[in-house]
């Protein structure tokens, strides 16, 4: 057998011929997908919020020594859950009154 033949039957083979391409696409693909992810992170922010700077968006913050996890409990373990009525918001295609 030549070499040219022995490729063909080489090349015939299904393992060959499908799992090789299915390979390297899943290889390829983690490479390009790893890009993303890359300018994903490298663009996200990273920077605490300033209290001051949320003042001039008119939020105001408290400061992190009045927000407790304890404290968060007891205020939603004092609402009444019970007794509450159901208010359905308007949808974009009603009209607003």
């Amino acid at each position: 057998m030549s070499l040219t033949q022995k490729l063909n039957v080489l090349f015939k083979r299904k393992s060959i011929k499908y799992g090789v391409p299915f390979l390297i696409l899943m290889v390829g693909g983690s490479f390009g997908l790893e890009q993303f992810a890359r300018l994903r992170y490298q663009f996200s922010r990273k920077q605490p919020v300033n209290p001051e700077d949320m003042e001039k968006y008119g939020v105001t913050m408290k400061k992190p020594e009045e927000v407790t996890l304890d404290k968060e409990y007891e205020r939603i373990k004092s609402l009444n859950i019970d007794e509450w009525e159901n208010k359905r918001g308007p949808r974009p295609w009603e009209e607003t009154q």
